[in-house]
């Protein structure tokens, strides 16, 4: 089955752009470097989920659902995305969140209030883990039609808009008559990286995939990408092969843990502001571009290679971080 086949909502503003980062390559004398702007897929800020949520938000739909559950941390940017597809679709939207409920709301969790989700706290439970049954029953006895979309969209379903933005991507480096030795993103509930890499198969594409993590032990995240793979795979009848070699994972950069700002993060901030222009957030493209200049530093790139930085969103945590990021100097990088 192709993916064209499977019913999808246009909810993304596609094709997001690719840019050259050419302050940037400068600064660190190279290798060549790209972004893909997934930050700019609309949705209230934008942000790589809206691509898995074009089929998701379908199945939904298909399902005859008129609301959607999920499940993030206190700054989820799935969540956000999520509650911006369902004010647009008429879906009310029930967010599962970790954590307690702070005294303000600010960044993302402001977003989820303004879009007009209901917002459950889950306390130290971490989301993945949640038994959301006894929710989705309590909602079908008040007569709704719940759907539940996994922590990170990141299911066979959402796996596909990676897919489809793999293609999408090598169109735009044929037209641009530009290549991509690399591909790095950041790597959580593992749809992303496993969509590329499923699009790479299917489209032939050569480059390596380096999923930085940012939260996840290596051994503990390629379980993960392995499985939803083969899920995926196995669900929809692709003709492709996989093993665990597939799947490139650094878990270097994991720092004092998931959601907290250290100061590799806070220099890679920094330093796309102040070269590019372009805000990453703290959580996974900050972390993700520190683990990127890390390798950079390390030679593990040619100066002639070409490696593109998949941009997957974020910027409203931004602002759930400022007292962290207000202390941050100018970069000497």
């Amino acid at each position: 089955m192709l993916t064209e086949d499977i019913p999808r909502l246009r909810l993304a503003h596609l094709p997001t752009p690719l840019e050259e980062m050419s302050n940037l390559t400068q600064r660190l004398k190279g290798p060549r470097l790209l972004i893909k702007r997934d930050d700019q897929t609309g949705l209230a800020t934008g942000g790589n989920k809206t691509r898995k949520l074009e089929y998701l938000m379908a199945d939904a739909l298909a399902q005859e659902a008129d609301t959607v559950v999920t499940l993030g941390a206190a700054q989820s940017n799935h969540a956000r995305q999520t509650a911006a597809a369902a004010a647009k679709l008429g879906l009310r939207a029930v967010l599962l969140l970790r954590g307690e409920e702070p005294p303000q709301r600010s960044g993302n969790l402001l977003l989820d209030s303004l879009l007009g989700a209901e917002v459950r706290w889950l306390g130290d439970t971490h989301p993945g883990r949640i038994d959301v049954e006894p929710v989705m029953e309590e909602l079908r006895e008040r007569g709704l039609k719940p759907y539940l979309i996994p922590y990170g969209a990141s299911n066979e379903v959402g796996v596909l808009g990676y897919i489809q933005a793999m293609k999408e991507l090598l169109e735009q480096l044929e037209e641009k008559g530009k290549k991509s030795d690399y591909m790095i993103l950041a790597s959580s509930s593992g749809g992303t990286q496993v969509g590329l890499v499923l699009g790479a198969k299917i489209y032939g594409y050569e480059g390596k995939i380096i999923g930085i993590s940012v939260d996840l032990k290596k051994g503990a995240l390629l379980n993960r990408l392995i499985n939803l793979a083969r899920a995926t795979v196995a669900r929809w009848g692709f003709d492709i092969s996989l093993d665990r070699d597939d799947f490139i994972v650094y878990d270097d950069y994991l720092g004092e843990g998931y959601g907290v700002l250290g100061p590799p993060e806070v220099e890679a901030i920094n330093l796309m502001a102040q070269t590019e222009g372009i805000l990453l957030d703290p959580i996974y493209t900050g972390r993700a571009m520190a683990g990127l200049l890390d390798l950079i530093q390390r030679a593990t790139f040619r100066p002639h290679e070409a490696v593109i930085f998949w941009h997957t969103g974020g910027t409203p945590a931004l602002f759930a971080y400022a007292q962290e990021l207000s202390r941050s100097p100018r970069t000497g990088r």
